[in-house]
């Protein structure tokens, strides 16, 4: 999604070339984005805080009860069970269960992430759902479930109240059971044996013990689904811990740097103004994670774990498979309209607008319009594919703690295939991801991100060409001189960075992104509800930055 920050005057002078490039061109190809006329003269655009696009036509008939189906998850995740159950048929019931199963597992900082809506023909609607949930000092629960909910007499919706909604198989027959096995944690150690505690640095409290887990020496337990009445086991839906051979009493090594990890705490303490918020930074030339840091520090590890659409951050993949078909250069004029239908309509912050605009100003200026217009440049399938082989993302990445490694589902049609181009959609990252994209990026070679250092790489990739890497770190340091990133212009060397906006819901706000790199470190930060990336998230990431000026040894 473009930065919602209004941008004015001309686009910056395409550079000469350099390293790798290619020779500049004589003639500049112009790329028009097609539907203009119509976007002009159809559809009402949402408001700039609400999104890039906007539906046509009336409301769904189903959306009253998608709304409602939304506030149910919203207020369980939050831990407002009293709440969540008025929105139910059984209120009572609904509490009194949803409390005991988080209370009963230890629970606590759940996820849970809407999905797809149908409509039934007995008049049900269902809301898919994933659930993530942390279990203390183990690691994360996740499965998948369902809200139902049907319209009542006097014509609102209610979620349809069913123990199977907590869980598929929860029922009055059977219940899960939490079993520890006991086990002294051991001492985890950063890259140069400085020793790691959650006292000190509290975003690692819910990671230290998985780290350790996967070492073999941590803690173990597992979530058994048991008979309610005989208490015999049905079967297990999840283990945390390994057993190993390890010796006793020597510490957990990983690739965390704590004076990286201190100054990432600090920049989300400082900077995220109470969000919830994540940040990861990464070495480029090898992938080892150097600081992981989530707001708040307990429960769930949005950093790693989280499901969110990239917004304009994903732009840098885009492009990406663009300069791979020599569909388009830097230079090249490409159209920058202030609106742009298809099937919904999209458009710029404020309806902003760059006539005769240089592909390299679309991207330091974050342009919607521009980059949808060229989505016929690449295949359906492209996209998900360049991700895949170029940057690891979607493949099955051993991080050395659980990881949600992204998705980029082929578009169901040409509308979800305009907003995929712009990192919306079913695109789907985190800041773990989005630190590994940048790396990429800039290096031409995926490292898959590690936190252990011995993890198995169970990836393949293959290198970016250089040219597109020379052309990608020009693009990177343009905004940052001339573009939405300006927020890191006063930083010393060669900084790149992209901004990015991305839209949750219609009542909810849009959430921040910003993705940088400096020497060797790349950095990804979300801020949840931020408005803007370059206002919310772009700051974390000056402030971490300005804090460690050097790179890590």
């Amino acid at each position: 999604m473009t930065d919602l920050i209004p941008l004015t005057g001309p686009g910056p002078t395409p550079t000469g070339p350099g390293p790798g490039r290619r020779p500049a061109r004589k003639t500049l190809r112009v790329v028009v984005a097609a539907g203009l006329a119509l976007a002009l003269a159809a559809g009402v655009g949402y408001a700039a805080e609400l999104g890039p696009f906007a539906p046509d036509g009336p409301p769904r008939p189903d959306a009253e009860a998608t709304r409602q189906a939304r506030a149910f998850l919203t207020a369980w995740e939050a831990g407002r069970m009293a709440r969540a159950a008025a929105l139910t048929s059984r209120p009572e019931q609904a509490e009194r269960v949803l409390n005991s199963f988080t209370a009963g597992l230890d629970i606590s900082g759940q996820k849970l992430t809407p999905g797809a809506v149908t409509a039934g023909e007995d008049g049900t609607v269902r809301m898919a759902f994933t659930a993530k949930m942390p279990v203390t000092e183990l690691g994360t629960w996740t499965y998948a479930s369902t809200v139902p909910l049907r319209r009542q007499e006097d014509g609102a919706w209610k979620v349809e109240w069913a123990l199977s909604l907590v869980h598929p198989k929860l029922s009055g027959t059977q219940k899960f059971r939490l079993e520890r096995e006991d086990g002294a944690a051991p001492e985890v150690d950063d890259r140069d044996g400085t020793a790691l505690s959650s006292e000190k640095y509290p975003s690692l409290g819910p990671l230290l013990p998985q780290i350790a887990g996967r070492s073999g020496a941590g803690p173990r337990g597992a979530v058994r689904l048991v008979d309610r009445a005989t208490g015999e086991v049905k079967a297990t839906e999840a283990t945390f811990g390994t057993k190993s051979a390890r010796p006793a009493g020597r510490p957990v090594a990983t690739t965390l740097d704590a004076t990286w990890q201190a100054a990432a705490e600090k920049a989300l303490v400082t900077g995220a103004d109470g969000k919830d918020a994540a940040l990861v930074a990464l070495r480029i030339d090898d992938g080892e994670i150097l600081a992981v840091a989530n707001s708040p520090a307990a429960g769930f590890n949005r950093a790693v774990s989280g499901t969110y659409a990239p917004g304009s951050t994903w732009k840098i993949v885009t492009t990406g498979a663009l300069l791979l078909k020599d569909a388009v250069a830097p230079g090249d004029v490409v159209d920058c309209p202030k609106y742009l239908t298809v099937g919904k309509r999209f458009q710029n912050v404020e309806t902003s607008e760059h006539r005769g605009a240089t592909f390299e100003k679309d991207f330091t200026a974050s342009c919607n319009t521009a980059f949808i217009g060229l989505r016929d440049k690449v295949g359906d399938e492209e996209l998900g594919e360049v991700a895949g082989k170029y940057f690891g993302v979607g493949q099955k990445w051993d991080v050395g703690i659980p990881s949600y490694d992204g998705s980029v589902p082929a578009p169901r049609d040409q509308t979800e295939k305009a907003a995929s181009m712009i990192g919306q959609g079913r695109v789907q990252a985190n800041p773990l991801i989005m630190a590994s994209v940048t790396a990429t990026a800039v290096s031409g070679t995926f490292h898959q991100p590690t936190l252990t250092g011995g993890a198995k790489d169970t990836t393949t990739t293959v290198p970016l060409p250089r040219d597109v890497v020379t052309q990608l770190r020009t693009l990177l340091r343009a905004t940052v001189t001339d573009g939405t990133a300006s927020v890191l212009a006063d930083l010393p060397g060669e900084v790149g960075a992209k901004t990015g906006t991305a839209e949750v819901s219609e009542d909810t706000a849009n959430n921040g992104w910003f993705v940088a790199h400096r020497g060797n470190v790349a950095v990804a930060c979300v801020v949840e509800k931020g408005v803007t990336g370059g206002a919310s998230a772009g700051p974390v990431v000056r402030d971490l930055l300005g804090a460690v000026p050097g790179d890590p040894s």
